[in-house]
């Protein structure tokens, strides 16, 4: 029987928010990755609040630029997933501290135009009841 990773989830399974412990953990974590790595759009934003917040480090003002709310996030991620189908983030460590959550990573990807993407970054969550009330991410890019 082949091994599952502990984050996966088939593709056309729940989400069931309520049965999601309420606590940050470095499992949390280490779940929202494993979503991201499969481009499970749905379980990505199934992990956000409502009014849930993505600060992207590229961007037009000092945080970079703001993605709030589910539709925005969808949208955007949705797009990043489409314009980069062999998008992966490789975990390096992942740990929390009361209602914040530090996932550093190591992000590979491919352009269109064949140009391989290869970062290192850093993402710090904020979570209100067990769910992202705010991801911040900053990365560092070899140019």
């Amino acid at each position: 029987m082949a091994r599952r990773n502990p984050g996966d989830r088939r593709k056309d399974a729940p989400i069931n928010s309520a049965v999601r412990p309420r606590g940050v953990t470095v499992q949390l974590l280490e779940d929202i990755g494993a979503a991201f790595n499969r481009h499970d759009i749905d379980a990505i934003i199934g992990f956000f609040a409502e009014d849930g917040e993505f600060d992207n480090a590229r961007g037009p003002e000092i945080f970079g630029r703001r993605h709030t709310g589910k539709a925005e996030l969808r949208a955007f991620f949705g797009e990043l997933m489409a314009a980069l189908p062999d998008i992966q983030w490789h975990a390096i460590d992942n740990r929390v501290d009361g209602d914040k959550g530090y996932s550093q990573w190591h992000r590979q990807a491919t352009l269109p135009d064949g140009t391989v993407q290869d970062w290192l970054g850093l993402d710090i969550f904020t979570f209100k009841d067990g769910l992202i009330a705010k991801k911040d991410t900053y990365f560092k890019i070899v140019e």
